[in-house]
């Protein structure tokens, strides 16, 4: 038979034991605080077209913009999401039909719409993004490329149910 003998030392160490870890110990699973949605950005809907077509490309492409649509709260992607994407490009301006598209999310809330290279407007080269198809709030994204010459850009939405 093996005797436990308890010390003072382990007395102490045991208490502590307890109170880092609640008297459960390790098995109560860490509770989740919620991702946060993610909030309009100022700028974002300038030049906003309701109903841009969903389509395979803008115009030559050349240029990729892409990222994540998830639900707030617990992170789920979200499958099917419409998300609207316009700039102003060697193409076109910002406010001209032709620079604007849409695409939907995959199974994993990933979008991705190639379109021709963003260029400067107002000195920053940057593109616009929505999300407005209803079933969450709407959010304008204007996410500013760190230099003219990239050839991507992403964008990452965290929805709210409306």
């Amino acid at each position: 038979m093996t005797r436990t003998q308890f010390t003072r030392r382990t007395l102490l160490t045991a208490a502590g034991a307890v109170a880092v870890t609640g008297a459960s110990g390790l098995l109560t699973p860490a509770q989740a605080k919620g991702l946060a949605p993610t909030p309009t950005m100022r700028g974002g809907a300038n030049n906003y077209r309701p109903g841009a077509p969903i389509v395979e490309r803008i115009g030559n492409g050349g240029f990729w913009m892409s990222g994540t649509v998830l639900r707030a709260g617990d992170g789920a992607p979200l499958a099917g999401q419409r998300i609207q994407i316009w700039a102003h490009t060697t193409e076109g301006y910002e406010r001209d039909p032709q620079s604007h598209g849409a695409t939907l999310t995959d199974e994993n809330g990933v979008f991705r719409l190639e379109m021709p290279q963003i260029v400067p407007a107002f000195g920053q080269p940057h593109g616009h993004l929505a999300y407005d198809s209803g079933d969450f709030e709407t959010v304008f994204l204007r996410p500013v490329m760190r230099s003219a010459e990239d050839t991507s850009l992403e964008a990452h939405f965290v929805l709210k149910p409306a």
